[in-house]
């Protein structure tokens, strides 16, 4: 693939549009044991035919017979199929375009072997079976060949989608259930095709920086160095999503993926996959019942240390030790509550060239340094990466050791050595540099890049990058999350990259934004987009990553930086508000007392969020299903379960601001307002509009400089009435 851009994103939906290609087509079940819930799929052979009409070219499926060898050997296929249950609210189907199962491996995106629930009925007759729970039902239809989903009273969430669906006979739309098969290296593709309602309203995917309701778009899920917030490319894709019709899906594998939420076709969602099996996991329920479904399959993420909780300080880069403790003084002799200093790509002999050692001239004594902060109530986090470019120490020693991706024919990488986590002998080798720093007192590890693995590499897993470049920002997070967990006692990581599992090594944070007001409002979605995707904790770079922060943008954005679950002030210098005047100190000193006044209540959210798979930073509609207002609105959110926060995304005084039923009370000024509806607030001392719903209790503590130094005894709630 000579013209393919490095890790450019692979779009397996073009493999369904290629005439080229075999197409075979699911018609009818056949065996099926009701019991068992398994049977076989008769997957009929198939190509694209052109015709004409009026002036017009089109493509429609026609049966193909050509060129098949001792009676249909290459032709039709019988291949196996099951249905089977994992609680009364997950279903799980599976099937496979070969004549049998591949043998199945323990799976890294499950954090636990997959039950199997008795609850489940089955009854119906020889042509169709109908299993029910208590919350759900399934539908199996044998010829033509269904499968429905329902809620427990048999209303139809969704149903896949045959050939005989086919909408029009001038075309293939819209695109059925189907495998193709490749004649260049005879490889085969799934695409799995359900019905879509006209009203429906998709959310999920991971940190999509797009439209949070994805109805109408195609999502490729490819982990990417997105290089900014305004575009559809993703530091974190997940294969999961849920829907407003009641159910959520979750594929499960690792292969490129294309989602198609009715963008080619409005009636269909399309979920194109590079593998030549399925693996599908289909949950049902409300919101919060559907991502508490999903995260009891593949984890969830545990509660962070308080301290990670605090203010992180940060900037592209602090150069030296002298530079470091200049920037803890400054925070301390301006009294702005801190917890944490980064030390970002500036740590090292060379910037960016990572070696996991101090520069000895520039930090002289970093032992002493990260115990002077300490003194201070301030741990360290400290930046790297898993790439190793020609020059770096490092490199002739991970080639030589074998720690490396190799290339497609199996040698070392020309341009630079990325480490193979697919390698236990490279986990242990990253692992021993990580945890010699850690046990120097280093806090945390910024575990940087990691969507790099290259698509024809070849990985001691024996398999290449199709199936190990999105596995391998899943492999990094545990690396570094389970020496950290070892040496420190907590597996606490500071992340960019993400596969569906990765929650379960928190924290990740989102990426390189731009310093623009559309960014921040793109960082928002994002960061609602990850929450319902599987993640309780989220940060971001606040104030924008690429260039200064402008003033005004850094002073709108600090109160949504702190109404975050975490908080990390980062980018191009300065970062730190003395280096903007005193007013701007000023402000951002009181946006940071906010959030540490808040502590007990974000703790409190924290724990909740943990428990149930929930994210600590919601969608409307998350806490209000039933309110059509709140499933349209991506500019706000509720921080945990008792605070809408409204961010300002331009330089007003006022914002427009939807409410979820119910009275709202402005946390700054008391006055109150009625949902569901719209209103105009002015914003108070903070630049954003805060509200609290009315008959929280809020605990609040007493102000103190670090979450070490607070007394726990000085909570006390702060209820909001009116």
């Amino acid at each position: 693939m000579a013209d393919r851009i490095l890790n450019q994103a692979v779009d397996v939906s073009e493999e369904f549009r290629n005439a080229a290609n075999d197409f075979f087509l699911p018609m009818r079940l056949e065996g099926w044991d009701a019991r068992k819930g398994q049977g076989r799929l008769r997957w009929e052979r198939q190509r694209l035919e052109p015709g004409v009409e009026f002036a017009n070219a089109g493509r429609a499926f026609a049966r193909n017979d050509a060129h098949s060898f001792r009676g249909g050997l290459y032709g039709d296929e019988l291949c196996p199929f099951s249905v089977s249950f994992v609680t009364p609210r997950t279903i799980r189907i599976r099937m496979a375009t070969a004549r049998a199962f591949r043998k199945t491996e323990s799976s890294l995106m499950l954090a636990r072997r997959v039950p199997t629930d008795r609850s489940w009925r089955a009854s119906g007759t020889s042509g169709t079976t109908v299993y029910r729970s208590a919350c759900a039902t399934v539908i199996v239809q044998s010829d033509p060949w269904r499968v429905s989903i329902a809620d427990a009273a048999g209303g139809e969430l969704t149903h896949t989608l045959h050939v005989a669906d086919t909408a029009c006979f001038l075309n293939y739309d819209p695109m059925p259930f189907s495998f193709v098969r490749r004649p260049g290296d005879m490889r085969r593709q799934l695409v799995s095709s359900f019905s879509l309602a006209h009203d429906e309203k998709i959310f999920g995917c991971g940190e999509s920086f797009t439209r949070l309701d994805k109805r109408g778009q195609r999502v490729v899920l490819w982990t990417s160095d997105a290089q900014g917030v305004q575009n559809d490319r993703m530091y974190k894709p997940i294969p999961f999503f849920m829907s407003s019709a009641g159910y959520g899906m979750f594929v499960h594998g690792t292969t490129p993926m294309a989602f198609d939420f009715g963008k080619t076709y409005d009636a269909t969602t399309a979920l194109f996959t590079g593998d030549d099996e399925l693996d599908l996991f289909i949950f049902t329920g409300t919101p919060k019942e559907i991502l508490s479904e999903y995260t009891a399959l593949t984890g969830r993420s545990p509660v962070p240390p308080t301290w990670s909780f605090g203010l992180w300080m940060s900037r592209i880069s602090y150069f030296s030790q002298k530079e470091a403790m200049d920037a803890a003084r400054g925070l301390r002799k301006r009294r702005i509550p801190c917890d944490v200093l980064h030390l970002d790509t500036g740590w090292f002999e060379r910037d960016w060239e990572c070696d996991y050692e101090f520069a000895p001239k520039r930090f002289p004594n970093p032992k002493g340094m990260i115990r002077d902060l300490g003194k201070k109530g301030l741990r360290v986090c400290l930046w790297q990466l898993p790439y190793f470019i020609r020059g770096n120490k490092l490199y002739d020693e991970i080639v030589r050791k074998g720690l490396a991706i190799r290339d497609a024919e199996g040698g070392p990488e020309v341009q630079e050595a990325v480490l193979d986590f697919s390698n236990a002998r490279t986990v242990r080798w990253y692992q021993d540099k990580l945890g010699r720093l850690l046990r120097m007192g280093v806090a945390a590890i910024k575990v940087d890049f990691g969507e790099g693995g290259p698509l024809e590499g070849r990985y001691a897993s024996g398999r290449s990058g199709w199936y190990e470049h999105n596995h391998l920002p899943l492999r990094y997070n545990r690396a570094a999350a389970g020496i950290t967990k070892r040496v420190r006692g907590n597996g606490f990581i500071w992340a960019r990259s993400a596969w569906a599992g990765s929650q379960r090594y928190p924290l990740h944070w989102g990426g390189d934004a731009e310093n623009t007001d559309s960014a921040m409002a793109a960082t928002l979605r994002a960061g609602l987009s990850f929450g319902l995707s599987g993640f309780s904790f989220w940060s971001h770079d606040i104030g924008g990553f690429v260039k200064r922060s402008p003033e005004d943008l850094y002073a709108r954005w600090m109160p949504f930086g702190m109404l975050t679950s975490h908080s990390r002030c980062h980018g191009a210098p300065p970062k730190e508000p003395w280096a903007y005047g005193p007013a701007f100190t000023d402000l951002f000193r009181r946006c940071v007392e906010l959030r540490y006044r808040l502590m007990p209540y974000i703790l409190e959210q924290a724990r909740e969020s943990s428990k149930n798979g929930w994210p600590m930073l919601r969608a409307l509609f998350f806490e209000y299903p039933e309110d059509p207002g709140s499933w349209l609105v991506d500019d706000e959110y509720l921080f945990g379960r008792d605070l809408l926060v409204g961010p300002l995304f331009d330089a007003s005084r006022q914002r427009r601001m939807y409410l979820p039923p119910g009275r709202w009370i402005d946390y700054q000024t008391r006055r109150a307002y009625e949902g569901p509806g719209w209103h105009t607030i002015p914003v108070g001392p903070i630049p954003a509009v805060i509200l609290a719903r009315r008959g929280a209790a809020i605990p609040h503590i007493a102000l103190a400089q670090s979450t070490d130094a607070m007394d726990w005894r000085t909570v006390r709630p702060v209820t909001f009435g009116g």
